[in-house]
């Protein structure tokens, strides 16, 4: 249970409490199962199950691997839920949210189900492809808003919940996200990566492309109270630069927005949990603003940077939350996961101080960013502080 007050006031500086988690990947069914599998290495990559891959160059993604059958519907509603209710828990609520907004996040919601609609394999009422009906027959949640905004989805979710307690509209809110892997974008991506990737390594030389996986994250955000950590910002900035390419200003002024908006510097930052999707212009946008936004730490080195998705692969719009998350737990832990697969890291990468054996122990952590970029421009940065 969370232990620690958090302040709160209206401007930068402004912290949230951050009063519970819950997780649901393919490396763990909660928070704790998953940090322990990352800060070990393990990895949740497999043989694709959920469709046919004959006709596919891939073969491999990150699976959540309790799913009933291949043709199962509404699986990403089911991990929506199980996160919410961990989280919920881990604040010290009941699973009665009649009185609490629930804002979802998500890339694709349930577009599997939908394909397995079309294909004739699954049946069900159009209406539960809204996570609302779910989130209100589970727990009676009533104020619920889902929102659709490609890889950031979870994040630009999360400061809307801030904006909800600064706005002084509610005193808890639940923050969520999940998202489970489709045919079409698994066969889009296979389509336009120019290799066929067997696995994610993030910023490395040798890296060939992105592969995709299951997840649902959920967090209990309080105006005041106990929390494992705090919120003091998300910074938000669509560049509209490219309708898939990254823009490195783009995110370059959306970290700086971020630091902006909490009242820090970039020398305050001592760990970044970057989003290292592992394709190839991604991860050198990145890197590039990484590298430009903390040169000034010089002699400091700069933070820690690490990138799980080499262990739970890109969950498309739950990854920021998933960031999130994971960023609480090294700031309550002093823990930090390695980044897998990083080997030789490409130009503006070499100069980060990248995590590549671990868990890495860091009890000095107080300050986390969190990175999640997606599609048309869409940037967040989420900071996330030790609790007091």
């Amino acid at each position: 249970m969370p232990t620690s007050p958090a302040p709160s006031s209206d401007g930068p500086g402004t912290a949230w409490a951050i009063a519970g988690t819950g997780l649901v990947t393919s490396v763990g069914a909660d928070t704790g199962e998953v940090f322990e599998a990352l800060c070990a290495a393990r990895t949740g990559l497999g043989e694709l199950r959920a469709f046919d891959t004959t006709r596919l160059r891939t073969r491999h993604a990150f699976e959540i691997g309790d799913r009933p059958g291949p043709d199962t519907p509404l699986l990403a509603t089911e991990w929506l839920c199980r996160a919410v209710a961990e989280a919920a828990r881990d604040a010290g609520l009941t699973e009665d949210l009649s009185d609490v907004p629930v804002l979802v996040g998500t890339g694709l919601r349930e577009l599997r189900s939908v394909e397995l609609a079309w294909l004739g394999r699954a049946s069900f009422d159009l209406v539960d492809l809204h996570f609302g009906r779910a989130l209100r027959e589970r727990f009676g949640a009533c104020d619920t808003h889902t929102f659709a905004g490609a890889c950031s989805a979870s994040l630009y979710t999360l400061a809307l919940a801030a904006d909800l307690l600064t706005a002084d509209r509610a005193d808890t809110v639940v923050v969520a996200a999940a998202d489970t892997i489709t045919a079409s974008m698994y066969g889009l991506l296979d389509r336009v990566q120019t290799a066929t990737p067997r696995a994610v390594r993030p910023f490395d030389r040798d890296r060939q492309g992105q592969l995709l996986g299951d997840g649902a994250a959920a967090l209990v955000l309080r105006r005041n109270g106990p929390g494992h950590a705090v919120l003091r910002s998300v910074g938000l900035h669509c560049d509209a630069r490219h309708v898939t390419a990254p823009d490195v200003e783009g995110i370059v002024t959306t970290l700086r927005q971020a630091h902006e908006r909490a009242g820090i510097g970039p020398d305050d930052v001592n760990l970044v949990c970057a989003q290292g999707t592992g394709t190839l212009v991604n991860d050198a946008a990145e890197a590039e603003a990484l590298a430009r936004v903390f040169a000034p730490c010089g002699d400091d080195g700069g933070p820690l940077v690490t990138a799980v998705e080499a262990m739970t692969g890109h969950t498309s719009g739950c990854s920021g939350l998933l960031g999130t998350v994971i960023a609480v737990e090294s700031l309550r832990t002093g823990r930090v996961p390695p980044t897998v697969g990083l080997r030789d890291p490409i130009g503006p990468a070499s100069v980060l101080r990248f995590t590549t054996e671990g868990p890495l122990v860091a009890p000095e952590l107080t300050t986390a960013q969190v990175n999640a970029f997606g599609f048309g421009g869409l940037n967040a940065a989420a900071i996330v502080g030790k609790a007091a």
